[in-house]
């Protein structure tokens, strides 16, 4: 073994201002829209239902295959996978992840010509709802390893001889994890601290990455490390393939959490680790740019997942509450738990209906589905969420109480609890609900910006304000006269969508609301300009109405998929009418707090809280936390602690 260089001063963190950071974010945004998007137009007030309608359908081929490896791996996952044993040993069994890997479920989205099985990404997510329910950790595994770990970064921008060298592995034996934040880096990378020093042929790695999905048993990694500048390099953040066993990778820590306890999730240190440089996934300050383009599809894994959520909620919500009684009859029909039962089976079928939607228009890449995806993230880990929630309200004492414990005394072992634990993460996973808010309220408003940007942007210089004073003048002229009136308020629109039930109303409701979402928008930059970023509720809810119209619209048209098919239709169309009716009350709610809310008094009082006003309200408590700093220490050099890789073999 060669000896290990002397360890380098250690570099410090980058300092970066709030603009400074937002520029890093915004280059790495894909700045041009090739392709038509539904949602970018109904934000913008144009409701496109040509882009959706009729439903696009996969290629037979396409789903004889798909068909016939659901089978396999439900089969697999009822004889062999035991959910409530990953639960309580905290470790998914390596007999289990061999199996998945002698079944190809590795490769479920790698293209054939590499060992994988070329599934669609409808699929794809079928296949990760299913799996999911068997096991959430089983889900999140292949989620990481597919979805952003080493295929689909290398699909995307890998070269040939990338993807010649690392896609066969990664279909049948390697798996791969995304590392990406640090202790101190989450969804700031302008902040990044891991570099990635230029040595010969090599880059040298130095950093810690913290919740590394996969990380404590994976053999690939995708790292995201900073390229100093210098000569003959641009520098920048940049995106490496590293072998896990590589010499200087160490796992110092298995992380364990409220939910998922098999996820494999851990911190790992790269101490002068060699990288060769045709590993560099393509440019140096390309990172952050493969990263987001990655998730545009990638995102689209985890609200698949949470559609088996809300399937699963909906069957022991039905067989329980049938079975139930209180005061003579079944608690179902009781009316304060039946809304809770309506709103599942609803939210279950819009959900599914989004991903689906997302996932063809994904296969059939004719449109840009960056938003959509980003949109039926946001919906479905915060609906699902809301509806594990209910389902353990309906089940009483027995929800919050574990299926162990209800086993041990006789009763059926109903996870409902653990079903809550599970899917809390969704909302933090791959940008919080928070971030996702304003990352598609950047998207949202990218018309806006490009031609009233400089207008608004306070470092511009008056003749650069007077050109896009111009610019905005004439796209304004064209677009508000357009926002008055549409399809919408005639009667007969859509009349295609009323069959016994009518949902032609509600996409007519959904074309005046967005022409209205969109005039709010444009009368908040007019009252806000520069300022408008500040205003994180409002863009949040801006964002939230769309999320509601997107899933009314895609409710409705799966409803008319499964009628024109006869497939459910009659039953379809209930709920999706019952949706729609239950997403326009919230839209309204959303509507009213735009310009009736709190935000400013909130401001006020979280200022005071930080600046110690209220440290009285907080006496007669006991803080049970232990000792430590709030944020470990991520100096780069040698591990101090052993490593804990658990490579499956």
């Amino acid at each position: 073994m060669s000896a290990v260089p002397e360890t380098p001063a250690a570099p410090s963190r980058p300092t970066v201002t709030e603009r400074e950071a937002r520029q890093v974010a915004e280059a790495a945004r894909e700045q041009d829209w090739r392709k038509p998007s539904f949602a970018k137009e109904l934000f913008l007030g144009r409701f496109r239902l040509d882009l959706i309608h009729p439903h696009p359908l996969p290629a037979d081929e396409d789903v004889r295959r798909g068909e016939e490896f659901l089978a396999r791996l439900r089969d697999f996952c009822e004889t062999k996978v035991d959910g409530a044993l990953i639960e309580r040993e905290a470790r998914i069994p390596d007999e289990v992840i061999n199996g998945l890997k002698e079944l190809g479920a590795l490769g479920m989205k790698i293209d054939t010509k590499y060992g994988g099985l070329g599934l669609t990404q409808v699929y794809y997510n079928k296949a990760l709802a299913l799996v999911g329910s068997a096991s959430p950790a089983i889900g999140a595994l292949l989620s990481a390893h597919q979805s952003i770990g080493v295929p689909q970064p290398l699909k995307v921008f890998g070269t040939r001889e990338q993807k010649e060298t690392f896609l066969p592995r990664c279909a049948r034996t390697d798996i791969s994890a995304f590392l990406l934040t640090e202790p101190d880096v989450g969804s700031d990378p302008a902040r990044l601290a891991t570099t990635a020093v230029p040595e010969g042929d090599d880059y040298v790695l130095d950093g810690v990455k913290l919740w590394t999905t996969n990380g404590v048993v994976a053999d690939l990694l995708v790292v995201m490390a900073r390229v100093p500048k210098s000569e003959g390099h641009r520098g920048g953040i940049t995106a490496f393939v590293v072998e896990a066993d590589s010499e200087g990778v160490t796992v110092e820590n298995r992380n364990a959490f409220m939910g998922l306890r098999g996820l494999e999730n851990g911190v790992t240190r790269f101490h002068r680790v060699r990288v060769p440089a045709s590993h560099r996934i393509g440019e140096e300050g390309q990172g952050l740019k493969i990263a987001l383009t990655t998730l545009n599809t990638g995102r689209l894994s985890l609200p698949a997942m949470c559609v088996g959520a809300g399937k699963w909620c909906l069957k022991i919500a039905r067989e329980w509450s049938a079975e139930r009684e209180q005061w003579g009859k079944p608690v179902a029909l009781h009316e304060a738990v039946g809304s809770k039962i309506a709103f599942i089976a609803a939210t279950t079928f819009a959900l599914e209906a989004v991903v689906d939607l997302s996932s063809q228009m994904a296969d059939e890449n004719r449109n840009d589905i960056r938003i959509e995806a980003a949109l039926a993230k946001l919906y479905g880990s915060e609906t699902a969420w809301l509806m594990a929630d209910e389902l353990v309200q309906i089940r009483g004492g027995r929800g919050f109480e574990t299926a162990d414990s209800l086993r041990a005394r006789g009763e059926r072992a109903v996870p409902a609890e653990q079903m809550l634990r599970d899917l809390r993460i969704n909302r933090i996973f791959e940008g919080s609900t928070e971030i996702m808010h304003l990352l598609i309220a950047r998207e949202a408003v990218d018309a806006h910006l490009s031609v009233a940007g400089d207008l608004i942007d306070p470092d511009k210089t008056l003749g650069d304000k007077a050109r896009a004073g111009t610019s905005a003048g004439a796209f304004y002229a064209r677009w508000l006269p357009k926002l008055v009136a549409g399809p919408g308020q005639l009667p007969g629109t859509y009349g295609e969508f009323k069959h016994g039930i009518d949902l032609s109303p509600h996409l007519r409701y959904v074309e005046r609301t967005s022409r209205k979402l969109a005039r709010s928008t444009f009368y908040a930059m007019s009252r806000w300009q520069g300022r408008m970023e500040t205003k994180q509720g409002f863009l949040g809810r801006i964002v939230d109405i769309g999320a509601e119209l997107f899933a009314m619209s895609a409710a409705c048209v799966r409803a008319e998929l499964l009628r024109g098919r006869g497939d459910h239709g009659r039953e379809a169309y209930q709920l999706a009418d019952a949706f729609c009716r239950q997403a326009r009350l919230r839209v309204e709610e959303l509507f009213g707090r735009l310009w009736s809310n709190t935000d400013d008094l909130d401001r006020k009082v979280v200022k005071n809280v930080l600046g110690g006003s209220y440290t009285w309200l907080e006496d007669g408590v006991i803080d049970p936390s232990g000792e430590g700093p709030w944020i470990a220490d991520a100096t780069p050099g040698p591990p101090a602690r052993d490593d804990v890789r658990r490579p499956i073999r």
